[in-house]
Formats: structure tokens, C-alpha cells, sequence
């Protein structure tokens, strides 16, 4: 108890301290009161020279491009209306001149922004051209894997398939009996092509690999060798000696056919070159890649002439129109497929509806356009609107899984009447038009 009553009173030191705080505080201004005018117009004056004295003229490279802007200054004969009488008035307002002046556009070039609002005005009006429904007339099977590659010969007589089990095998294309098994790779065959001027097939695998078959003694007669991993695709060029391969070491590769020497390397993507196409005129090499992009290359200079990058994910597939100087890129997600015109690569349209990963592409040249999907979705298309004609499933045959339903490759034949698809359930499918 004594050392409670020896403590001095709260009450006091509080009061001290309170008048303390307020002596320091109370020359400060509250936050209520405002500052006086001058003193805000001064502070305002001061923050705007400060900040935008270097922004209130033009550059001079900017404003040589400048035309005059907002409406023209009155015609000095023009009076401005006073009070007075009303026929004054009314006078007055009869003589002032209402044509404007023409006033010449800011921007450097006004034809430029016309056709741009000409371009974006012009609306599609094509009709799509009838096709008839195509369906399933033959189903082939013996391989043993997974068909990833078809080719047809340019005989139209037979055509040649690629498999999981490493096995090339050549078919009779009128009834589909197995004429010839040739091996000699040891892993998938990832891709094939025939020779339209010479007796060769040429062949690549995830092996990496690239063999040329002489079909006249059905032997390895040359092997071209750089790739340093899978090689996914191949494709011959039509008029020159001219081999192009691309794969998963992110590369397109271009040999001389016969002395098996690699012209050009034609790097630039950054993902696994999924689909590789070769055409007569520039630009004469298209690949799409898994980077999602899609490049047209100089093939002389060996550099990419165009880098297209409107796809979002990777591209597995490419379709050139035999006739049309245009092709076709598909990849997965929506808007997934792309039409687009040479020798720019300008985008033409989507070919909207087919929602799977697209895994093969081809176009005949009546202008019907087949996609296969990974989880065994066909369709068949409109080329020149991009409108669908024909949705289809791939159903898979008997003993396989469900999930054994995608599409892997696919051609037309060189008639354009029949159209070969390989898939996951390891059989051949021919389908052909219709009959009216």
C-alpha cells in the first residue's frame, strides 16, 4: 500500500501532455481548411511548366508530317452577331459564309487509311461450291503400329504407308491387297514420298533417319545423314533434285538427291518442325512447327522469307493446293485451321468447327478439303469459304481401344476421287465420293 500512495497523480501529467501535443500541432493547418487561391494558382503554373515545358511543341520530325488540325480559323470579312434589330440581324446571319474548307487529312497518306476502311467494309459473299458426301468404301489392314505416313504413287497405281512397326508397306490402290513390305528402319516411320521422275521412294522415321528405296530393286540406295533426332517429315521438291526433311531438332533440312550433300540447314523455329511442304514457286519451302509458327523460306538463300505467327499452339499440319497458288495450316484449339494465299503468306480465313488437334491435312483440286483429328474427327470442306460439307468418326476397328480413334496422315490419290487415311488402330482407310 505504501508504494501505491508514494506514485504522483495520472490526472496532472496527462493534462501537461495533452497541452503539450496541441502547442506543437495547432500552428500546423488542418486538413479542412484550404489553401488560398494565389497560392494554388501559383503551385498549379509551377507543376505544369515543370512537367509538360518539353511536350507543348510538336518535334520537329512529327510535326513536318502534321497537317493543320480542327476547324479554320473565321474569314476576317466575317461579323460576329450583335444585339440589335432583328432584321439586322437576320441580315447578318445571310451573309455569313457556312462552306467550310477542306481540310487536308493529319495522316501521311489518306489512301492508305481509305483502302484499310475499304478492306475491313468488303464482306464475304462467296457461295460455297456442292460436293458430294464422301464415305468409307475400304478398310485395310497388317500393320502393327500406328500408321503415321502415306504416299501415293504418281502412277495412281499402288501407294506406300509407314508404320509403328518400322515397316513400309506397298498396297494395290484399285483393291488393296499388300504388294511389297520393305524394312530397314528402326523406329517409326514418320514420313514418305514418291518420285514422280524417277524410279524412288524416299522415307524417314523418329530413327533419324532418311533413306532413298530404289523401287526398281526394293533396296536402300542412299542414306542422308545430319539430323540429330527424330525426323518427322519429308517432301520432295517437284522439278528440281531437290530433298527437303524436318524434324524435331527444331530444323528443316534441304539435300541434293543424288549425291546426298545438305544444301542448307533452314533454322529459325524453335520447336519440333511437325509438317514440311515443297512447291514449285516461291516461296518454294513451307513448314509449320510446334512453336506455333509457320514459315515460308527463300529456298536459294536458305532464310525464312515470312515468319506466320497468328496460331496459338503448335502446328502439326500443312495442305498446298494442288492448282490454287494458297495452303492450308492446322494446329489445335478453336479457329484452328487457316487458309492462307501466296507468295506472302496473306491470311485469307478460318476454317472454323473442326475443334481436335489437327494432326493431317489434304486438299484435292476440286477444292475439297479433308482435316483428321486426333481423337478420330473427320471433316471434309469447302476450300475456297472454308464452310464444312461432312462431318465424320473414325471408328475403330475391332480388338482395338476406343481411344485408338486419331488420325495420323492422310492423302488424296492423284485422280482426287479417293482419299487415304492411316490411324491409331493400325489400319488404312479409303474413302471415296459418292456416286450421284
Amino acid at each position: 500500500m505504501a508504494t501505491t500512495s508514494a506514485l504522483p497523480p495520472l490526472d496532472p501529467l496527462l493534462r501537461r501532455s495533452a497541452k503539450r501535443t496541441r502547442d506543437i500541432f495547432a500552428s500546423c493547418p488542418d486538413e479542412g481548411e484550404r489553401e488560398d487561391e494565389k497560392s494554388a494558382r501559383i503551385r498549379l503554373s509551377v507543376k505544369i511548366n515543370d512537367e509538360y515545358r518539353d511536350f507543348k511543341e510538336l518535334p520537329a520530325a512529327l510535326l513536318s508530317q502534321q497537317g493543320p488540325v480542327g476547324p479554320a480559323r473565321p474569314k476576317t470579312n466575317q461579323k460576329a452577331i450583335t444585339a440589335g434589330p432583328s432584321a439586322d440581324t437576320s441580315r447578318m446571319i445571310a451573309q455569313i459564309d457556312n462552306t467550310p474548307t477542306h481540310q487536308a487529312s493529319t495522316f501521311t497518306s489518306s489512301t492508305k487509311l481509305s483502302q484499310a476502311l475499304t478492306l475491313h467494309k468488303t464482306t464475304r459473299t462467296i457461295k460455297p461450291t456442292y460436293h458430294a458426301p464422301w464415305k468409307l468404301v475400304r478398310v485395310i489392314s497388317g500393320h502393327l503400329g500406328w500408321v503415321r505416313s502415306a504416299a501415293v504413287e504418281p502412277g495412281n497405281q499402288w501407294f506406300a504407308t509407314g508404320a509403328g512397326d518400322r515397316v513400309i508397306k506397298i498396297w494395290d490402290l484399285a483393291s488393296g491387297e499388300l504388294k511389297l513390305s520393305l524394312t530397314g528402319h528402326i523406329s517409326t516411320v514418320r514420313g514418305l514420298a514418291v518420285s514422280s521422275r524417277h524410279p524412288y521412294l524416299f522415307s524417314c522415321g523418329e530413327d533419324k533417319m532418311v533413306k532413298c528405296w530404289d523401287l526398281e530393286a526394293n533396296k536402300v540406295i542412299r542414306h542422308y545423314h545430319g539430323h540429330l533426332s527424330g525426323v518427322y517429315s519429308l517432301s520432295l521438291h517437284p522439278t528440281l533434285d531437290v530433298l527437303v526433311t524436318a524434324g524435331r531438332d527444331a530444323s528443316a533440312r534441304v539435300w541434293d538427291m543424288r549425291t546426298k550433300a545438305q544444301i542448307h540447314v533452314l533454322a529459325g523455329h524453335t520447336g519440333t518442325v511437325a509438317d514440311v511442304k515443297c512447291q514449285e514457286s516461291d516461296p518454294q519451302v513451307i513448314t509449320g512447327s510446334m512453336d506455333s509458327t509457320v514459315r515460308l523460306w527463300d529456298l536459294a538463300a536458305g532464310k525464312t522469307m515470312v515468319t506466320l505467327t497468328h496460331h496459338k499452339k503448335s502446328v502439326r499440319a500443312l495442305a498446298v493446293h494442288p492448282t490454287e497458288y494458297s495452303f492450308a495450316s492446322g494446329s489445335a484449339g478453336g479457329n484452328n485451321i487457316k487458309k492462307w494465299k501466296f507468295p506472302e503468306g496473306t491470311f485469307v480465313h478460318n476454317f472454323s468447327g473442326h475443334n481436335a488437334i489437327i494432326n493431317t491435312m489434304s486438299v484435292n483440286a476440286e477444292g475439297v478439303f479433308f482435316s483428321g483429328g486426333d481423337n478420330g474427327t473427320l471433316t471434309l470442306w469447302d476450300y475456297n469459304t472454308g464452310m464444312p460439307f461432312q462431318h465424320m468418326e473414325d471408328v475403330p476397328q475391332p480388338g482395338s481401344l476406343e481411344a485408338e480413334a486419331g488420325v495420323f496422315c492422310s492423302t488424296f490419290d492423284v485422280t482426287g476421287t479417293r482419299l487415304i487415311t492411316g490411324g491409331a488402330d493400325k489400319t488404312i482407310k479409303v474413302y471415296a465420293e459418292q456416286s450421284q
